[in-house]
């Protein structure tokens, strides 16, 4: 990675927030988007989680539309579409509407995950049982479908426009998403994109994921070289104080979660008051070593050393804090951290 040419693109999961209601969570991820543009961010992506109180933003495809009609150059996509509880035909056709809407912007990231209980990926996809284990033809079909080819004798539409000699001159860029080798080893074998999900397990594994992404490598038309990234999880504020008082939301929902407690992300203000249980601070202290929280300057040495250790020259950046302000706040100190307005995100 040469100097400055770290690109930082940003997942919005769309997240509830206590005594706020849950629509409001999806209308402040179309107004990020916008924010997030304007400062020279390369992407903006959003997950899909069903049947959660914390994170709501349960049709992708749906916010991307609206996301396409309120931007203008900034790539948009989906950290992912869990395919098994589709038909991979339905979802190329799905993006191949963004892509009429957002010629040339769209990133399609699929994963195997259900984002969801067993219960809910049930009722999703009634027939989902041993989905996962099509999931590797499930994501040639879409590849071939979404590409604007005719596969199985059939063509996802709307068509892009065709070239000289007849093939499609854009489609959307597709991603494989993961936080484990299975993800590594299937986007090495199809020669696609690669994302791994960094913040699901504070980085656990992503050394050995990455090697094997590059190292079992199948070129592709497309993508002839291995192209991976990220995704951390990062909260900058005007000092390292101030920043982890409002990563205390964060904190108690992940402590929360791990004792089987869902719910919107509280205010980091309730929180310092109530404090937390002497049997919580080891994991808390744990939780703490491996954050990105701090100041601009602090959170981008880490991160460019990062970058560097891992040979990326991408990093994807989600941030949760109860106050919409401070989260804006801390996307705006990055970019200036990283002046990215001189357009090292073009």
């Amino acid at each position: 990675m040469k100097a400055g040419s770290l690109h930082l693109s940003v997942l919005d999961q769309s997240v509830s927030l206590e005594d706020h209601g849950e629509d409001e969570a999806i209308r402040d991820t179309l107004a990020l988007a916008g924010e997030c543009e304007a400062l020279g961010y390369r992407r903006f992506w959003v997950s899909e989680h069903h049947g959660l109180p914390t994170i709501v933003g349960s049709a992708p495809e749906v916010l991307l539309a609206a996301l396409a009609a309120r931007t203008r150059h900034i790539r948009l996509g989906s950290a992912g579409v869990m395919l098994p509880h589709y038909s991979a035909f339905k979802v190329a056709e799905q993006f191949r509407v963004l892509d009429a809407l957002a010629p040339g912007r769209i990133d399609l990231g699929v994963g195997r995950a259900p984002g969801s209980d067993g219960r809910t990926a049930r009722v999703l996809n009634p027939h989902s049982a041993g989905m996962a284990e099509d999931f590797p033809q499930q994501v040639l079909d879409l590849q071939a479908w979404v590409s604007g080819r005719a596969h199985q004798g059939l063509l996802a539409h709307p068509r892009p426009p065709l070239d000289q000699v007849g093939q499609p001159e854009r489609s959307p860029q597709l991603w494989m998403l993961g936080s484990s080798d299975y993800g590594a080893r299937l986007a090495a074998h199809f020669g696609l994109p690669y994302a791994f999900a960094y913040f699901f397990m504070d980085g656990q594994g992503v050394e050995q994921a990455l090697h094997l992404y590059r190292s079992l490598y199948q070129p592709s038309a497309r993508h002839p070289r291995p192209q991976a990234t990220i995704c951390i999880w990062a909260l900058v504020d005007d000092d390292e104080a101030a920043a982890r008082h409002h990563a205390l939301s964060r904190e108690r929902w992940r402590l929360d979660r791990a004792r089987g407690r869902l719910g919107p992300l509280r205010a980091p203000d309730v929180i310092a008051r109530e404090g937390f249980r002497p049997e919580e601070l080891d994991s808390l202290a744990a939780m703490r070593r491996s954050a990105f929280v701090g100041s601009a300057a602090q959170v981008g040495a880490r991160l460019r050393a990062l970058a560097a250790e891992l040979e990326l020259d991408e990093l994807v950046v989600n941030t949760w804090a109860w106050d919409p302000a401070v989260r804006r706040r801390s996307y705006r100190l990055l970019a200036r951290e990283f002046d990215l307005s001189a357009g090292h995100s073009a």
